[in-house]
């Protein structure tokens, strides 16, 4: 096995067992939010704080893989996510919502890890594969990204055990996940993808300065659709599992509409990565922001339908991968090596502050 396909295969296999963490809190967080504080207006805020800590440690890792390498940041990531999950399970118990939005900030480092672990894999990729090398690690979190949001009922049944509110259980899960991400991690991603592909090139004292002269034309393209996709996907998707449930959508129900949603964005992630090899990123990118016309149609008007809700968020699943996975590619395949992650970690970094955005947005349009 050559060095860059046993790199994309440890970042696969960590990718599932981290997703399966993320896409455990995905659900619960906005329930959990307002189980304590008693408010669908303050349950928006779970997302946004999930958000927030994801684009807080974004730019930090970034920087700690020009300096050390790929392995470090990704293992940093995991190890901060663990503790928030943690705090989470905590906060539960204590019934301290203060305490339970510390801990979701924390989280956030899971996707910030995930999302820069799809930039690992293309460190050594030659220029006309990088589409489908990201591609495939996006692509490897489908299993744990849908399987977590169905685990709220044996999550309870795990609470009920360890003694903790219902609610918390699938933090544990999350707990378990970020663990195993992290071990692996630590063993198995070698050699490190970024630091070999840096060789002489790599710079002693990296700032996010130093890249801010790199981001235009078509980086500056790829990152301002991967934000506008982004946004739009958050703030249709934060409030949704609120939004089931004061219609009188059972747990199951809502599981199921969010783990449709993460297959729509990760299921089809080789055919974007393919079509942003093979077409051409820009022409993807166009097409992903029509499906998300449609999944905002869809979703806006579905009422008290679960059906049409579903379609909806289905189709915002879709529209986010084709946009998200080709505009990383225009971004990789644009930027010199020397800056690549940095101008990487802005490119999240906005993404994540624009879905913040969106799910603040989201909370007090829900609530008013």
């Amino acid at each position: 096995m050559n060095v860059q396909r046993r790199i994309v295969t440890v970042l696969s296999v960590t990718q599932v067992v981290g997703s399966l963490g993320v896409g455990a809190g995905l659900t619960i967080g906005a329930l959990l939010v307002k189980d304590i504080s008693g408010s669908t207006g303050w349950a928006g805020l779970a997302t946004v704080f999930q958000v927030i800590g994801a684009a807080t440690v974004t730019v930090p890792l970034a920087t700690m893989a020009t300096r050390f390498g790929r392995r470090p940041a990704l293992l940093t990531g995991w190890c901060i996510a663990f503790v928030g999950a943690l705090i989470c399970i905590q906060a539960a118990t204590l019934n301290s919502l203060p305490l339970v939005l510390v801990g979701l900030c924390l989280f956030g480092a899971s996707t910030a890890t995930t999302l820069q672990s799809r930039f690992a894999a293309v460190d050594r990729a030659e220029p006309e594969s990088i589409g489908r090398s990201l591609a495939l690690v996006v692509w490897a979190g489908t299993l744990g990204a849908v399987i977590g949001p169905n685990l709220i009922e044996p999550g309870a049944d795990i609470a009920g055990r360890l003694g903790i509110p219902p609610l918390a259980g699938p933090m544990v899960f999350s707990m378990v996940g970020f663990a195993l991400a992290a071990l692996m991690t630590l063993t198995l991603l070698r050699p490190d993808p970024l630091a070999d592909a840096l060789g002489q090139q790599q710079i002693a004292r990296p700032s996010l300065r130093s890249a801010l002269p790199h981001v235009r034309g078509p980086i500056a393209l790829a990152i301002y659709a991967i934000a506008t996709a982004h946004a739009i996907m958050v703030g249709v998707m934060a409030l949704t599992p609120v939004h089931m449930q004061d219609h009188g959508s059972a747990l199951k129900v809502i599981g199921l509409t969010i783990s449709l949603h993460v297959a729509g964005m990760f299921a089809l992630s080789p055919l974007m990565g393919w079509l942003s090899d093979t077409v051409g990123p820009l022409p993807t990118i166009l097409g992903g922001q029509v499906v998300l016309l449609a999944a905002v149609a869809f979703a806006g008007t579905s009422g008290h339908s679960e059906v049409r809700i579903t379609i909806g968020l289905t189709l915002l699943g879709i529209g986010w991968s084709a946009s998200v996975i080709a505009g990383a590619s225009l971004v990789a395949a644009s930027a010199a090596v020397e800056v690549r992650p940095l101008i990487q970690g802005l490119s999240d970094l906005t993404m994540h502050v624009a879905g913040a955005a969106g799910g603040l947005v989201a909370g007090l349009v829900v609530a008013t």
